[in-house]
Formats: C-alpha cells, structure tokens, sequence
C-alpha cells in the first residue's frame, strides 16, 4: 500500500512520542493487569490452608438466622455458595462494617450449630495488583490513578492508529518476519512490530475500554451538563430496579437459600451460582442478588439476577446472562472483553500472554527510541552516520528509567507474592505488608537505576527479577520440609510460571550481559566506565546495531 513519505514520517512522530509519554505507565497496568487474571489462585496460594470440614447448602439457612442472631445489627451480607457446591470450603457470611474494609468479618457455622465470626486478614495481593492495574500504583485518591490511566489510554489509542499507519507500507512484505541478526535495533523492531500486529485486536479492545473505565466520572459529568441538563440522576434513578422494591423495613421473614438457587436454575439452567448477596435482610424490604456467570455470554466479570428475599420474585434481570436487553449486553459484552471473563480458562490464560505481551511492547517502544538517538545525536550535531556519538543526557536518563520502573514493577510483585506466605502468621496486617514490599522494591530500583546508569542497572535489576520470581516456587519447595511453610494443594500452575518467569529474566540478564561487553561502546547499554573510542583518539567504527 502507497502512502506518501511525509506522512508516514509525521506518523511515526506521533507514534514515537505518544509511546514514550505512556509507555512505562502502560507497562505497568499491563503486567499487573496480566496478574489480576489469576489473582485467585495467587491469594490461595499465600493463604495457608485451614482445617476445616465443609458443610452443605442445607445448612445454609441455619447459618444465616444464627449470624442474625448473634448479630442483628448485620444486614448486608454475602453468603458464598460456590465452594460449598463443589465441597471446597465451609459455607460463610461475609461482611464489612466500613465501606472499603480491606479487612471483612466471617461467620461459620460448627457442627454443633455454634457460629464462628471472626475478622479475616486477606492477603491483599489480589487488591494490590488490581490496584496497580487501574492506578499504575499512584497512591492516594483512587481518582487520581484512574485519570491518569484514562489520560494514557486515549493516548495509547493514537498510538496504535498511527503505528498501523506506519506498518502500511511495508506491511506485505514485513509481516511476522522477526530478523535475528547483529543488528539489535532491527531485532528489537521486528520484535516490537510482531507483538503489536498479533494482538492488535487485543489491543485495539483495551485501549477503548480503558479509555471509558478510566474517565467514565468526567464523560458521565459532560453527559449530566450538555445532554441531561443537570438531571442525569433522576433519569437514571426512575428507570432503576430498585424504584419497585419495597420500602418496608419491619420484620419480615425471608426464604431459604435454596429456594433462590432454585428459582435461578429455573429461570436459567445455565447459569453457575457463585454467591447470595442480600440487602436489608430481616425486613420486608429485603433483596437477594444471586451472583453468578455462564460461560455462553459476554458479562462483567460475574452477572447477577435481582429477587425479592421475601417472596422470591424477580425483581430484575439487566444484568443476567442471557435476559439482557440489547443495550445491557452490549455493555456487559465491553466489560466482558476488557476483564476475559468468558469462555473458561482458554481466554483466561490468552489473556495472561496478551498482558506480558503487551508489557514487552511497551518495554520494546522505549528500547527503540533509545536506539535510534545515536543517529539523531550524530545527524543533530554534524557527524558522520557512522562513528561514536556522545548520548543526551535525556536519553540516558530515559533509559534508566526504562529499566527502573520496568523491573521495579516486575521484582515487587514476585518479591510480594513469595514474602506473602513467609509473613502469613507473622503479622498483622499482611494486605500493608504486601504494599510495603513492592514500593519499597519499585522505588528502590528505581532509585538503584538512576544511581548506577542503564548498562549495569539493567543487568543488576534483571538478575534481581530472576531471584525475586524463582522465589514463589522455592518458598513452595521449602514447604515440604520447613515448619510455617506450606505446599499449595492443587497450585502447581503458580508456581511453574513463576519458575518459567524466571527463566526467562535470567536468559534477559545474560543477553543484556553480552550486550554491554559486546555492543556499541557508544550506546548507553555498553559496560559503564569505558570511553567511546573516538574520544581516545582511535579511528572511528562501523557500528552494526545501527
């Protein structure tokens, strides 16, 4: 395809300096995004596991009326039905008595009919990496990140259009070609150009999505002013389910947990009950949402019918599974492709490589503009286009903040997810402990990279990602002989990518190795204390990475 020459240049600006604004902060809610994926496993992984004998459904309703019992002043609560279905775990409420308490209470229920509350002590891993996924770590008010995020995805939009737009030209002859040969610069593009071609779909899906997670306040703020004029909230609070509910707050009787499952299954065979979550329970105006999901449709994570806790009735089905409306699917369908909650583990597990994938796209945009100022600085400054060149100290800086942040990221999360189960037991407070670890990691590296330079923090912090990650399975392996420790009943898989993960940091860090020994003496790569030759009076070099 013909596109004129001044275009594609003007293009590749735009692509070239929207990717170094957002690179590192989208290579951070990628690889923390590609973790959320199975933070499940990775907060069961670091919990240890409990002696416990599960109860059936059909204490179900004996647990709830004893938890009401003891304490009344509860009703909104979650009565998980999932691991009692499958025999995993012992029925249980859950509840919170401040809004975004990391730190929920439980009730179960003994086999004697006594109930258990206590407050459980999460993890926390799977909030943190979800947390840095939708932020990129910036502490403070959520908003804040989310903007942030927001701002870096509309930019990552343009980005992704104008790198098509460069691709055009070449794109018949240049397709999934990967050309591994001294010249790192043109290894590195191919490698960039592949990832982005194989998961551009992917890409183009993230993006848009992001875009509206992201700046979904100020874009609901602009609709409120110039579309609703001011009376958004009442439109939305008139065609709301919740305007049929009852007002009712006597006491009521409510029916069986299983009553509701039931009428689901009725109503939906498909559909996999996950939890109850009831709402003003006791009261007449008590409402249960059956979560769940069915891996035949497009949906947020888990969808939800809405009953009446008293008579049982459907109230709404907005957001079930296979009862939407076309409006409703059509969100749900945009959550459903942004999160991979669909179709089972296949998508999960795609969606896990098209993350890391996405992470290295990023991490492979800054290495090839950092590759390509030795020509600019030679052209920029009259020199000839081949010979050493003296680097900006912009571009060094860069550099160093390429590798800082990048594996900062990297090293936190598997130095957290490993010191997660040292420290289960140990303290108090293990969801401030998690954060603890990976920002003083992050920043740590960062630091580290700016203080000793690219070339020797590149390879020092590469190394220290492989020790960081092979961790996770060592600290399983020292569960089999080491009191306080344990072995992870059916969570091989966490431990096996994190030792394939490691592999591949350690691989990283030999290359970079060679690549500082071998490489152009003139790159900000090349071994730190070595002077480029043309400043030693000795005659220039081809260099071949040009």
């Amino acid at each position: 395809m013909a596109i004129r020459t001044d275009v594609v240049r003007l293009y590749r600006q735009v692509h070239t300096w929207t990717g170094i604004l957002t690179g590192l902060i989208l290579f951070v809610c990628f690889y923390a995004g590609a973790l959320t994926m199975f933070k499940e496993p990775l907060e069961r992984w670091i919990t240890p596991p409990a002696a416990v004998t599960p109860a059936t459904l059909d204490r179900a309703e004996e647990l709830v009326a004893a938890t009401r019992a003891l304490r009344p002043e509860v009703r909104d609560f979650t009565l998980a039905v999932e691991p009692a279905l499958n025999g995993e775990a012992p029925l249980r409420l859950t509840w919170t008595e401040e809004r975004f308490d990391p730190a929920p209470w439980a009730a179960t229920l003994a086999p004697d009919g006594s109930v258990a509350v206590e407050q459980l002590n999460p993890s926390g891993i799977g909030l943190l990496v979800d947390f840095l996924h939708r932020t990129v770590g910036i502490p403070g008010d959520l908003d804040i990140g989310t903007t942030v995020t927001g701002i870096a995805s509309a930019l990552y939009v343009v980005a992704l259009v104008s790198g098509v737009i460069i691709l055009l030209p070449s794109l018949v002859k240049d397709f999934l070609i990967l050309r591994v040969t001294r010249n790192v610069k043109r290894l590195w593009l191919d490698a960039h150009n592949v990832l982005g071609l194989i998961s551009l779909p992917f890409h183009i899906v993230i993006a848009l999505s992001a875009v509206v997670f992201g700046l979904h306040d100020h874009i609901y703020d602009t609709l409120d002013r110039v579309v609703y004029g001011g009376q958004m909230r009442a439109v939305a609070a008139a065609s709301s389910p919740f305007r049929t509910v009852s007002k009712d707050m006597s006491p009521a009787g409510m029916l069986p947990p299983k009553e509701f499952l039931a009428r689901v299954h009725s109503l939906a065979p498909g559909f996999q009950p996950v939890s109850l979550e009831y709402h003003d329970a006791g009261t007449g105006a008590a409402t249960v949402r059956v979560w769940g999901h069915d891996p035949r449709y497009l949906v947020r994570r888990e969808g939800f019918v809405l009953m009446g806790a008293v008579d049982g009735r459907i109230i709404d089905t907005e957001y079930m599974p296979g009862h939407q409306n076309g409006w409703s699917a059509t969100v749900s369908a945009f959550f459903a492709l942004h999160f991979g909650s669909f179709g089972g583990g296949i998508v999960r597990w795609s969606y896990f490589l098209l993350g890391l994938a996405g992470a290295a796209l990023f991490y492979t945009g800054n290495l090839l503009w950092i590759e390509s100022r030795r020509r600019s600085e030679r052209q920029a400054k009259g020199r000839p286009v081949v010979g050493p060149v003296e680097q900006s100290r912009a571009t060094r800086l860069l550099a160093a903040g390429t590798v800082g942040v990048c594996l900062g990221c990297v090293a936190g999360l598997s130095l957290t997810i490993a010191a997660g189960k040292w420290l289960s037991g140990l303290v108090d407070d293990l969801h401030a402990w998690h954060w603890g670890v990976y920002y003083a990691t992050f920043l740590g590296a960062c630091a580290w990279a700016f203080l000793r330079g690219a070339s020797r923090a590149g390879v020092e912090l590469l190394w220290a990602s492989a020790a960081a990650t092979v961790a996770i399975p060592a600290t399983s392996l020292l569960g089999l002989v080491m009191p306080g420790l344990w072995l992870s009943d059916g969570l091989i898989g966490v431990d096996l990518v994190a030792l394939a993960g490691a592999l591949a940091f350690a691989a990283m860090a030999r290359s970079a190795e060679r690549r500082a020994l071998g490489g152009p003496r003139d790159s900000v790569w090349a071994a730190a204390g070595e002077r480029p030759k043309s400043e030693m009076g000795m005659q220039p070099l081809a260099h071949p990475a040009e």
